[in-house]
């Protein structure tokens, strides 16, 4: 097999989208299996990482100017702390990993691997908490989680390992505790949108699809090209639940003794394969340019009488690039002809590919060439740094707008249980339709298509669209609208 062959993705994204979703993983260098016998790890190579610290960086920032600080806590949970909130031990059972021995000695009390981390952050927020003054107190952690998935495994969206990070905070009132839940959403969408160019819908999980304890779960969700749904980030307020199970009181200002409302909320590295979903094709890889580990490659193409003084031109130019801030990589191989140069940029997703042959170099201009659509356009040499940004931008603005339409032209209403059936079955995408609020009423949904509700809405207008109809299942009175969807 060629090289040219081996860099090429084989399946179709349109197709045969698990297999060419699983290639491009792997041809991109983002990610291997783990060994044999860890069936549901993964093998996160400096490509993906890096993406990863993009994202990690981006929301950092958004975390530490709202408030946060970033702690650790350890990764193993006492068996009695988990069991102190029942409905954490309840929701996440099935999932949960234990430790029960160290060398050849069996431990007094078995560990759980960290599922997730309320059980072990809140004692210790009631240890920080004891007066109004200490309110609010926001922390976050980024680390890995383990939850023993029964279900398929795919490389980011689900396997038994993965990355994120989950802040907790406690507030002094539901209003302050509920301003918190809505702002890290918030701050969730805008990481979606400005840095992923993917837009999002924005709502709460059913009251039995909520997080465990949790008073109300928030989510953004993000509709792939095949019409599955993916559930972005969740923010949760939990209440005084968690608060009353772990004793987090406060004195108010008048002296007495009052429980504190908490929140917790989290964003994990299923971004990275909504990202991969959304914007790539059947050549590789898509970035958009914020948060590619190379912005743009420097393609210098010569015969033997023009390469010195290509060479020198691309050098130059790329030092200019550089020192503007953008990262470019200039790929001068000697034993890589330009064809595969290109080929293997296209796969690895660099947004903006810079040709420069001795034409170029000559006249004092560059070709630019755009990976989404591959549009090439010729510019000066002047101010090459600031339209090599202005490319940056046409770039975020294409993709965000395919993935617009996508999620616009898939959005369909139902009123009737065929109707939702049909609709999925023939479209995928989200469906809206009056619900009772019944569990039983998703259920045969799931039963007969594996779709179930993926949200309600937040919005008071949109909720109460469908409060004057029957549900589209039973016929019963509804109370809401539900987004019905095929999810990952």
């Amino acid at each position: 097999m060629s090289d040219e062959q081996e860099l090429g993705i084989t399946e179709s994204k349109e197709y045969n989208t698990g297999e060419w979703y699983a290639e491009v993983v792997q041809k991109a260098d983002l990610a291997n299996y783990a060994p044999e016998g860890m069936s549901g790890f993964i093998v996160t190579r400096p490509r993906a990482y890096e993406l990863w610290e993009r994202i990690q960086g981006h929301l950092d920032g958004l975390f530490k100017d709202t408030g946060v600080q970033n702690a650790y806590f350890p990764m193993f949970i006492p068996e009695s702390y988990l069991e102190q909130e029942k409905d954490i031990v309840e929701g996440f059972d099935p999932e949960v990993a234990w430790v029960d021995r160290a060398g050849q000695e069996e431990l007094e009390e078995p560990l759980a691997v960290r599922p997730t981390s309320e059980s072990i952050i809140t004692p210790y927020i009631s240890r920080w908490v004891r007066s109004h003054r200490d309110l609010p107190l926001r922390v976050n952690q980024w680390v890995s989680v383990v939850r023993w998935e029964a279900t398929e495994t795919k490389p980011f969206f689900r396997t038994k390992e993965f990355l994120w990070q989950e802040g907790h905070t406690a507030h002094a009132t539901r209003d302050d505790a509920w301003a918190e839940t809505m702002r890290r959403l918030d701050q969730y969408e805008d990481t979606y949108e400005d840095l992923l160019a993917m837009p999002v819908l924005r709502g709460a999980k059913p009251e039995h699809d909520k997080f465990p304890g949790a008073d109300t779960t928030t989510t953004v969700e993000a509709l792939m090209p095949d019409g599955k749904s993916v559930q972005g980030a969740t923010s949760h307020y939990l209440g005084t639940s968690f608060a009353e199970a772990f004793d987090i009181t406060y004195t108010d200002e008048d002296e007495d003794e009052q429980i504190a409302h908490t929140t917790s909320w989290g964003l994990s590295w299923r971004a990275i394969g909504a990202l991969i979903m959304t914007h790539s094709d059947d050549q590789g890889l898509v970035l958009p340019p914020a948060i590619a580990p190379e912005q743009i490659v420097v393609v210098p193409i010569w015969q033997a009488d023009t390469k010195e003084d290509v060479l020198e031109y691309a050098e130059g130019i790329t030092e200019d690039l550089e020192e503007a801030g953008i990262r470019v990589e200039l790929d001068d191989r000697d034993e890589r002809n330009p064809g595969f140069k290109f080929n293997e940029w296209e796969l690895k997703g660099v947004p903006v590919r810079m040709e420069i042959g001795p034409n170029e170099a000559d006249d004092g201009t560059v070709t630019l060439v755009h990976r989404p659509d591959g549009e090439s356009t010729e510019v000066d040499r002047e101010d090459i740094a600031e339209t090599v940004e202005s490319h940056f931008d046409e770039v975020y603005a294409k993709l965000y707008a395919a993935a617009e339409e996508n999620l616009e032209s898939n959005v369909r209403e139902a009123d009737s249980r065929a109707d939702i059936l049909g609709t999925i079955g023939q479209h995928g995408g989200y469906v809206k339709a009056p619900w009772c609020g019944d569990e039983d009423c998703e259920t045969e949904i799931k039963d007969q298509i594996a779709a179930e509700i993926v949200m309600v809405p937040l919005d008071d207008e949109e909720a109460e669209i469908h409060h004057d109809a029957d549900c589209a299942i039973c016929d019963g009175d509804a109370v809401e609208t539900a987004y019905f969807a095929k999810s990952y």
